[in-house]
């Protein structure tokens, strides 16, 4: 546990920390190396806590209530009743915001802590405020994400004043450090991969089957994360029509799970393609480990989804899934170094199908990759760099 004199920590997020493993890792590095973290999230009345104290240590406090109960509402896949009109919205944003600046500067934190550019603007603000250092953590590159693209212009514009002025800077890929370097002319970012902790769920232990109702001895497949368009999951769900003797399950919830459903009903796959809402992060490995085959077909629709390794691909790793997944950059180096599964063009239905019907026929193949991946994961895990973050704050509270 930190100490009083322990330098304060406010992290920021927009959203509302419930299933967030990258901000959580980061927020329980930093408490155990002797930081007093707080993390200030959305709060979303019935679902989540205003304050909480989890056994790491790390606080949670939360802002707001519309904001935090719609994100939680698009998370499953559902449409608020209700839903006030476009200019009430931006007015309710900016409450929450002004909410969330007003709490980080009664806490008089020693550093601040921006998940992405969306409360960029306010922590830059806080810091100036406090005159104290702000780390700005870009999860995405927001420029050139799925459904930011009318905001690109803003966003390039805050990033590439702000970024500058950081004390430092963090992403979650090679391809993303190089990219916010060439175009905001500032030093690569620290590259913190979205890995879980290095853990090892059990396997055999036929969670999803025993959930689900899987009768049948078929391979499972697995796509877990959120259902949200440029993921590639109608494509999936069109190949798994070819991919006889199988299961489908998706563990999360979006914006395309009703279409998703709609679609499975009327290509008639309901036997075998399954939904579970989102699950816990504490529950997820068990459901994880628990099917046979992990799927990452994202599309190639954005420099986003271009330079992304994605956390469910670590987290199938960690899981001893083998993986079929799309051909992109940096996921491509990770499943060709350590030889994890099979590789598709992004977009390419046939391919995906060809790929997951090779992996379900085939249960050698499936064991040697899966033997690969649980070697893997002593090398792919958050506790492997979480000293890189450490380093950097020590620079940024000591230098």
């Amino acid at each position: 546990m930190a100490s009083e004199l322990a330098s304060r920590v406010s992290m920021v997020v927009w959203n509302t920390f419930q299933n967030d493993a990258r901000v959580r890792n980061e927020a329980e590095t930093l408490q155990a190396a002797g930081y007093w973290v707080t993390v200030h999230a959305l709060h979303a009345p019935g679902a989540t806590q205003r304050h909480e104290c989890p056994d790491s240590g790390v606080r949670v406090q939360r802002h707001g209530q519309r904001e935090g109960t719609r994100l939680l509402a698009l998370q499953r896949g559902q449409q608020p009743s209700g839903l006030p009109a476009r200019a009430w919205m931006v007015m309710i944003r900016v409450w929450t915001h002004l909410l969330v600046l007003l709490a980080v500067l009664r806490s008089r934190p020693d550093v601040l802590h921006a998940h992405d550019v969306n409360v960029l603007p306010t922590v830059w603000l806080a810091s100036r405020l406090l005159r104290v250092p702000l780390v700005y953590d870009a999860h995405e590159v927001s420029t050139g994400r799925e459904g930011y693209r009318s905001r690109r212009r803003v966003v390039a514009a805050v990033e590439r004043c702000l970024m500058a002025r950081s004390a430092a800077t963090i992403t979650t890929t090679d391809s993303r450090a190089r990219f916010f370097a060439r175009a905001y002319g500032i030093a690569r970012p620290l590259v913190l991969q979205n890995r879980p902790r290095l853990m090892h769920p059990p396997r055999g232990e036929d969670r999803l089957r025993q959930e689900l109702g899987l009768a049948r001895p078929w391979p499972a497949v697995l796509y877990q994360g959120g259902l949200q368009p440029g993921r590639g999951l109608e494509g999936l769900i069109a190949a798994m029509a070819r991919v006889p003797e199988s299961y489908l399950v998706f563990v999360g919830g979006g914006s395309l799970a009703n279409r998703l459903r709609e679609q499975v009903r009327a290509a008639g796959l309901s036997e075998r393609v399954h939904f579970v809402p989102t699950v816990a992060l504490e529950r997820l490995p068990a459901y994880t480990a628990s099917a046979d085959i992990g799927v990452q077909p994202i599309e190639n629709t954005c420099l986003n989804h271009f330079t992304t390794d994605s956390n469910k691909l670590f987290e199938y790793v960690n899981a001893g899934l083998p993986v079929v997944a799309s051909a992109l950059p940096e996921i491509t180096r990770i499943v060709r170094q350590y030889d994890l599964g099979v590789l598709v063009r992004a977009g390419d239905v046939g391919e995906l199908a060809e790929a997951i019907r090779t992996l379900v026929d085939d249960a050698a193949m499936r064991a040697r990759f899966s033997a690969n991946a649980l070697r893997a994961t002593e090398v792919l895990n958050w506790d492997g760099q979480e000293q890189a973050l450490v380093d950097l704050y020590r620079g940024v509270t000591e230098g």
